[in-house]
């Protein structure tokens, strides 16, 4: 018989065997604010236009060349359950503003090491963070007093580029200009009059070859595919889209044709062909030019498309169709019949074009209101490219941003002195111990500052020094100068430098929501795993059909 061993009594007993429990400050709380450091440090050198790049492997052996804090973390599967808190507002603030992924996990990293000394000295978790929440409710009301640029019209073009262009600059220090110029002139093209701007409606299409400097706009989308059929181009052309296969139709139901002569089995494979022909016919008299459909053409389809003069687009995502749609205003059609003219679509121009040596199709619309607009992006190496990819998709969602709310603070780690500043004189007028807290927030913020000033190899402190004996001088707009030899600063508002009022506000708000969830966590209970093989885990608006 085997030998009964006790469990230990508490809640062990309770639970299976493998089952592991971490409680108190020193196995939890110190536990948990240690893994947050060490992300919040990894993910710190990558912050700043001078920021390095991480190289990452994914998974499925996949690898990233980045200094974007939101690849970054989408990639490394993080484990450590306190570490998923601060993965997740960073996440939550990617869905919201589209931008300032790192800002969130270096603050809140910034944030949990200031609580940690303060839970040596004794002070309890609590009353961190509600001094935590104080000085939030504190920073955010102060925040719009520090606005210093507002954009009034979306559609001017000077004021658009010199909003996003700071947010490009953290990604792509030196292309900024160019790169600016192409967002914005993709994103005034497709703004509506009276929705709100999509960022789906910007498509990218990466083709190898060339230079960035190469790289265009064009109204309309960019397939990275060959046409089916002898017809390479057409004009003022009535679009069809199908998401059916263009071919024989099978029937229904299965049934047995019983042939008996010669002359039956040519009639018989006559009329099948009649009928496509007659199909495609009827088609061809409604003024169609091109087809596009999302299964393959058949053999015997292609022949009458050919005579008919119809050209045939497949596309293999559906994805794909959906917007090809919205872009030339046609109705998917689920089964080869004659379309109405309700259902088709207008494109000004298709063709196929040849771009360094890969052949494209273009759908262009030449007038002034267009759907979709794509960035044709051209460089020399995937890795490239992506990264670019990425620059622009931060630009347009800072287009986003201000097509929402065109208020602007002033970058260059001036906001968050300015905060510090008025959050030190705030915490004099508290009479509790929560004003350690509020002490420490202020010290959180100067993390910002200097994390741009490590990345450029000056002297931190020495950084955070001169920003703050500016912002005495009542120059509140006083930020750290990146071009600068040595600690030098500059007017973040006089040089361009801006960051979005809602990136800093939803950043904020996240960075102090997953500081103060991770401190009051005081017991870790982990169950034992469960066996077998883990179900693969799909990125919600993956283009993957599969």
């Amino acid at each position: 018989m085997a030998l009964h061993i006790p469990k230990a009594p508490g809640v062990p007993q309770m639970l299976k065997d493998g089952a592991r429990m971490f409680s108190g400050l020193e196995e939890a709380v110190y536990r948990n604010i240690n893994a947050c450091k060490q992300f919040a440090q990894s993910v710190r050198s990558a912050y700043g236009p001078n920021g390095m790049n991480k190289m990452i492997i994914n998974h499925i052996d996949k690898q990233f060349v980045t200094s974007d804090a939101g690849t970054i973390i989408r990639e490394l599967d993080v484990e450590h359950p306190a570490a998923k808190l601060m993965v997740l507002a960073s996440q939550m603030q990617d869905a919201e503003v589209g931008d300032g992924t790192n800002f969130v996990i270096v603050l809140s990293g910034a944030l949990l090491e200031a609580a940690e000394e303060l839970l040596r000295l004794g002070v309890t978790t609590s009353e961190i963070a509600e001094g935590y929440e104080k000085a939030l409710d504190k920073c955010l009301e102060i925040l719009p007093q520090l606005i210093c640029d507002e954009i009034k019209d979306c559609r001017n073009m000077d004021a658009v580029i010199k909003g996003i262009k700071p947010s490009i600059m953290s990604k792509q220090y030196g292309n900024e200009d160019f790169i600016a110029g192409l967002v914005a002139k993709a994103c005034v093209a497709i703004l509506p009059e009276n929705t709100t701007f999509n960022v789906d409606n910007v498509r990218i299409c990466k083709i190898l070859g060339a230079g960035l400097l190469q790289s265009e706009v064009l109204s309309g989308m960019v397939f990275k595919r060959e046409v089916e059929g002898d017809v390479a181009s057409a004009s003022k052309a009535k679009v069809a889209v199908y998401s059916c296969p263009v071919d024989i139709t099978q029937t229904e139901t299965k049934g047995t044709v019983l042939i008996k002569t010669a002359d039956e089995l040519l009639n018989f494979s006559k009329g099948e062909e009649s009928l496509l022909e007659k199909q495609i016919k009827a088609i061809a008299d409604t003024g169609v030019k091109v087809i596009v459909a999302g299964a393959k053409f058949g053999d015997m389809a292609l022949h009458f498309l050919n005579k008919y003069n119809i050209m045939a687009v497949r596309l293999n995502s559906k994805f794909d169709i959906r917007r090809l749609a919205k872009t030339v205003n046609a109705t998917v059609l689920p089964k080869l019949t004659t379309p109405t003219a309700e259902e088709l679509g207008y494109c000004d121009t298709v063709r196929v074009d040849e771009v360094g040596d890969t052949r494209v199709v273009v759908f262009s619309m030449e007038s002034s209101e267009s759907r979709i607009s794509t960035v044709v992006i051209r460089g020399s190496t995937d890795n490239y490219m992506d990264d670019i990819e990425r620059a622009i998709n931060d630009g347009v969602n800072t287009f986003k941003g201000i097509a929402r709310d065109g208020r602007f603070l002033a970058g260059a780690g001036a906001t968050e002195i300015e905060l510090a500043q008025q959050l030190l004189q705030y915490a004099d007028t508290l009479p509790g111990l929560e004003q350690y807290a509020v002490r420490k927030f202020a010290v959180a913020l100067e993390g910002v500052p200097k994390a741009l000033a490590e990345n450029s190899g000056a002297n931190a402190t020495e950084v955070v020094n001169n920003i703050y004996k500016a912002h005495r001088e009542n120059n509140k707009y006083a930020g750290f100068d990146i071009e600068s030899e040595s600690a030098g600063i500059c007017d973040a508002k006089e040089k361009g430098i801006l960051d979005l009022y809602v990136l800093k506000y939803w950043g904020l708000k996240y960075a102090v929501g997953a500081a103060t969830t991770i401190l009051k966590v005081d017991q870790i209970i982990m169950a034992k795993r469960a066996g077998g093989p883990k179900a693969p885990k799909q990125n919600a608006g993956s283009d993957d059909e599969s």
